[in-house]
């Protein structure tokens, strides 16, 4: 019996001081990441008259997932059927700038360079090229209307009491509460996810932006996954987006947003969920949806009270920029 409490006590030791794993790397330049960065992205092609979309996804040490879809890229030509979809995994071999996808019965094999996709058949025939498309929200840069209340321009109007700045691109950093309220409004805001090959999940560029400090749409870098209702333009545990319109990281992406709060009668008994309709880069995912109660780890209580815009830390280095909202 010493003995084997002598083996449990020693391994519990060694399991004590383990290292804990280390944070995966999160890339905020685009001018200083990795190799695999350039070969991450959206291509386009066509064969046989008929247009496909590819997303190719980094996975971390030179991995990848090519995402297919036929008629074009989310948001642009794609119907939105997921049954039509093919994934398949990729790699770049050390010291090279291509990676190399293959179906799983070989007739197909495709070398991705960053700027096209070479895809031939299995007697090494062209059977087709895509072309990278370098897409960017058309609603990027909007400028606020007369009567916006702008909550941050970049040029010293800042209303996010006890934020950061990150000097390099003049953005704001994670983690903050605008010193206004809102009840029904319009709301415009620009974002920056990192590049984080070696994370996943809820780990990957995550942030998200609060309606009245209550009601979440998701941040996060989802490009290429399914658009689950806790990825980028979800309500988490409430709606997944109509589409996922992640683009890739270290991408200025925007959400366009319109709120309604919800209704309380004079004894404070609430008679009508709030609802929210979301453009994500300038593509509806959400429309006059409603919802039902606070989402996850909302820092507000819903109350028939106006709240402020809340932008989450989450432990990753997310930038906003260009941040207005239009009472109703």
């Amino acid at each position: 019996m010493r003995h084997i409490l002598t083996a449990l006590l020693f391994a519990t030791v060694v399991h004590a001081q383990q290292p804990a794993a280390p944070k995966p790397k999160a890339y905020t330049d685009p001018a200083q990441t990795d190799e695999d960065f350039t070969i991450q992205g959206e291509y386009v092609g066509e064969i046989d008259g008929k247009t496909y979309g590819v997303q190719i996804w980094a996975q971390g040490g030179g991995k990848f997932e090519a995402v297919s879809r036929p008629g074009g890229l989310p948001g642009a030509g794609w119907d939105g059927d997921r049954a039509t979809i093919t994934r398949v995994s990729g790699a770049r071999a050390a010291g090279e700038k291509s990676a190399v996808f293959a179906t799983p019965d070989g007739s197909i094999k495709a070398e991705v360079n960053g700027a096209n996709i070479l895809v031939n058949n299995a007697d090494g025939v062209k059977v087709m090229e895509l072309n990278r498309m370098n897409r960017t929200s058309p609603t990027l840069g909007a400028q606020p209307p007369e009567n916006a209340v702008v909550l941050f321009d970049g040029k010293g109007v800042n209303r996010f009491p006890k934020s950061r700045v990150d000097e390099p691109t003049g953005a704001l950093m994670e983690g903050i509460t605008s010193e206004d309220t809102f009840g029904d409004c319009s709301l415009h805001v620009e974002f920056f996810l990192p590049y984080m090959p070696d994370a996943r999940g809820q780990g990957r560029g995550n942030s998200g932006l609060y309606l009245q400090g209550r009601y979440e749409v998701q941040m996060l870098d989802s490009f290429a996954l399914d658009g689950k209702d806790n990825e980028c333009g979800g309500l988490y545990k409430i709606a997944e987006p109509k589409v996922n319109m992640c683009l890739p990281p270290l991408t200025w992406q925007t959400y366009d947003v319109d709120f309604t709060a919800a209704k309380y009668d004079a004894e404070g008994k609430k008679t009508a969920n709030a609802k929210i309709s979301v453009k994500h880069n300038g593509v509806v995912i959400h429309e006059n949806q409603e919802l039902p109660g606070t989402t996850a780890s909302a820092p507000n209580k819903e109350a028939n009270t106006a709240g402020p815009i809340y932008l989450q830390n989450h432990g990753n280095p997310v930038r906003y920029r260009n941040i207005w909202v239009v009472r109703k």
